[in-house]
């Protein structure tokens, strides 16, 4: 029975047995699907984290592009003129509008008649504020006009009685003490004395022509016969004029010993140098002359005769630019041109340098900006065109009255415009027109710029004045850009892939574990210092050791190629004790040897062949110039700099690529170097190929080396022993200098985004090609 009735009992174990197993197996089924989930979980964070990273460095890259192109659009963005007010001024009835003008804030405005008759009132309303009678000899009038300069406000008044007299419009600006209000009184007085000038014995002055300085006037008439009487006045003042404001100031006046004769002229033109006198006549002959021979007495004929205008056409107004060196001329048909003389070698001409977009009917007035290459022109229909001669660009082009415009004036700022009608109405517009120097052509294309010879392409973004032209050609710029990574690149590519490929696929391993991290620390060297040590250290050791520097280039390779042919034909015992991927290393001391001899032989070869100095030879006998600071001394600075990034890419390319594709290529009977080119190296073209390009976009993007290492002059020369001026090195040294918002100031940034567009597509191209490349050579 007890037997019997312990039978049941190991059934009862086997299945608590069983069951704990099966507990074990839940816990560990439960622990994978645990870690599995926690797995999941990691791979969805890294996921996203890695996704986020990725979309914010593109919103990033798209900010800097939103940001750059934001700064630039306003450059080229159109003139806007609003109106202000409009007007009546209560005139003589039988009186004509000889000239108007506008003071420095906008709030004064002049205007003078042909009475003599000087009105100044308030440029926003029109109330006068002051009118004053010139002074006029008794029996003569007013029959022609001509100013010197807006900003100086000399004008000349030719009479009637072959006299001219010289007046000048000015406004003193005080502040009031109760309260520190500005006010603006306006002047009119005689800065060449009170009494006229006589030009001739009697007859009208048909025409007049001026030029002032502080002390010194160029004063030059034509009467009705076409006889052109010159003279010249110089203020003649005491040794204690300057303690006292009521000294009396004498005028000592040169008149021209002779006239001379210009039949059928009708009015006279000074360049602002008072180096050229301009004869015109109303079918646009025009004749110029040199002043000083007419002065001086030794006037033998004008140097020039040519015609202003086609077919005949009737200039309608002709106005100096800013500067007094580019003639504008408008005719009847509307079109506009500018001209300048220009010396061709040892001849002098007058060049017509370009017209501008011609109007649909006769151009009848036109006036220039003080402070800007800009000039109004206005039509008989009332329509008003804003240019800027640099840009050939018309900003601006509108009917903003009806009918003629009978006279304008803009302010020195340019940012106010009064126009007066036919009908006497006087319309005010407020301007804005920032940046009228910018176009395409003046960017991108070759321009005639004032006083050169022809068109070129030029950066010259300052000067000391308000004549100046700016020039702001990017393609100087971006010349220098491509030239500096041309020659970085010519030195650094070969190294950094010939050196890439002998570590990863021929040397040790032991020898690769030093050689990579040393090239690779390289790269950490900061580029300013190297900049530093170009400049000041290798650029004068280049321009002393030149024919020494030249020698180590033809001497190493020699070298190298002879210690490798020796190499092969050693006896095996010698050539078998070196380890595999172990032979760079005696290469060392013929580097060292060689590369030291180099420069022993240099002295006594340059002695021999150039006597004594490479530079001057190089200069005097080929007519190279050579600057110290050059794109040879940026070509090993820079090309130092990206030979890291290069080799490290290259090299982990060729050594990535799989070993059974060389094993199975020597194991079919290929020689190493059948495996290198045949295999290796097109599995890793796209490795390589991606090293060059990246190498490349961090050689068009350097700033330091190319600021220390170069002149940072921008010249158009592909020529190695001159310098540059970069992209990434003209924004450094120019955006702290510039005014934030002017035109300066955004072509930087234009600059910028020409700089961030050439490595976008720099690198755009290399993973294109990459991943043709890819996708061709991945099936070996």
């Amino acid at each position: 029975m007890s037997t019997s009735e312990n039978r049941p009992a190991p059934q009862q174990e086997t299945h608590s047995d069983q069951d704990g197993e099966l507990s074990v197996l839940q816990q560990a089924a439960d622990r994978l699907a645990l870690r599995r989930k926690v797995r999941h979980i990691k791979d969805q964070i890294a996921h996203w984290t890695i996704s986020f990273g990725g979309i914010s460095v593109i919103i990033t890259i798209l900010l800097i592009f939103a940001y750059l192109f934001y700064e630039v659009v306003p450059l080229f963005e159109s003139a806007e003129i609003n109106e202000v007010a409009s007007y009546h001024i209560d005139q003589p009835a039988d009186s004509s509008t000889l000239h108007m003008a506008v003071e420095e804030q906008s709030e004064i405005a002049m205007h003078l008649t042909n009475s003599g008759l000087v009105t100044f009132f308030r440029f926003d309303s029109g109330e006068v504020i002051q009118q004053t009678q010139i002074e006029l000899p008794a029996d003569a009038s007013i029959s022609s006009f001509a100013i010197d300069t807006e900003e100086s406000g000399v004008m000349a008044l030719g009479l009637s009685n072959g006299q001219v007299q010289v007046v000048a419009h000015d406004y003193e600006v005080s502040y009031r003490q109760s309260d520190n209000a500005r006010v603006i009184t306006p002047l009119v007085n005689y800065p060449f004395g009170e009494e006229p000038y006589a030009l001739f014995d009697d007859g009208n002055v048909i025409g007049v022509a001026l030029r002032s300085r502080s002390e010194s006037l160029t004063l030059a008439g034509i009467n009705g016969q076409g006889s052109i009487q010159m003279l010249e006045a110089s203020k003649q003042t005491s040794l204690f004029a300057a303690f006292d404001d009521d000294a009396d100031s004498s005028f000592d006046i040169e008149l021209a010993p002779a006239m001379i004769s210009a039949p059928e002229a009708s009015s006279l033109q000074i360049d602002g140098d008072r180096r050229f006198l301009l004869v015109v006549s109303d079918n646009g002959l025009v004749r110029v002359a040199d002043i000083a021979t007419i002065i001086d007495g030794e006037f033998g004929g004008f140097d020039i005769e040519m015609f202003l205008t086609e077919n005949g056409l009737q200039p309608t107004s002709i106005r100096f630019l800013l500067g007094g060196i580019s003639l504008l001329v408008a005719d009847e048909s509307g079109g506009i041109s500018q001209w300048f003389v220009s010396r061709q070698g040892e001849q002098v001409e007058l060049s017509k340098v370009r017209t501008f977009e011609p109007s649909e009917f006769a151009v009848n007035a036109i006036t220039v900006e003080q402070r800007q290459k800009n000039f109004i022109s206005a039509d008989l229909q009332g329509t008003v065109s804003i240019y800027n001669t640099t840009a050939n660009r018309a900003v601006f082009q509108g009917a903003l009255v009806d009918g003629a415009v009978s006279a304008m004036a803009i302010s020195p700022r340019g940012d106010a415009l009064l126009l007066e009608t036919a009908s006497g109405q006087f319309v005010t517009w407020d301007v804005h027109n920032e940046h009228p120097e910018v176009s395409m052509s003046a960017l991108w294309e070759q321009v005639w710029y004032e006083g050169y010879a022809e068109p070129e392409f030029i950066w010259q973004s300052s000067a000391a004045t308000n004549e100046f032209e700016p020039k702001y050609s990017l393609v100087p710029l971006s010349f220098g850009t491509l030239k500096a990574a041309f020659y970085a690149m010519l030195l650094a590519a070969p190294l950094a892939i010939c050196g890439a490929i002998f570590t990863g696929y021929f040397m040790a391993p032991t020898m690769r574990g030093k050689v990579k991290p040393l090239i690779e620390l390289m790269e950490a060297l900061p580029t300013v210092v190297l900049g530093f040590l170009a400049g000041l250290w290798l650029a004068p050791f280049v321009e002393q050791n030149l024919l020494g520097v030249f020698s180590i280039l033809i001497v190493l390779p020699l070298s190298i190629l002879s210690a490798s042919l020796g190499w092969v034909y050693l006896p095996k015992n010698i050539r078998h004790a070196v380890p595999d991927g172990w032979e760079a290393a005696i290469l060392i001391p013929v580097i060292t040897v060689f590369g030291f001899l180099s420069f022993v032989i240099a002295g006594p070869l340059e002695v021999l062949l150039f006597d004594g100095d490479l530079r001057f030879w190089i200069t005097n006998e080929l007519g190279v110039t050579y600057d110290q600071r050059n794109a040879m001394v940026v070509g090993f600075a820079m090309g130092f700099a990206v030979i890291p990034t290069v080799f490290s890419i290259a090299e982990d390319a060729i050594f990535t690529v799989p070993r059974h594709l060389s094993y199975g290529s020597l194991a079919l009977g290929a020689t190493p170097w059948q495996s290198l080119c045949r295999v290796v190296l097109p599995t890793a073209s796209p490795g390589i190929f991606s090293g060059l390009m990246i190498g490349l976009g961090r050689a068009v993007g350097e700033t330091m080396i190319v600021l220390m290492a170069t002149g940072n002059t921008p010249i158009m020369d592909i020529n190695i022993f001159e310098g540059m001026r970069t992209l990434a090195a003209n924004i450094a040294v120019e955006i702290p200098e510039s005014e934030v918002g002017s035109t300066h100031y955004r072509i930087l940034f234009l600059a910028a985004l020409v700089l961030f567009s050439f490595t976008f597509v720099i690198n755009t191209v290399a993973e294109i090609v990459r991943q043709r490349l890819r996708g061709k050579y991945s099936t070996i």
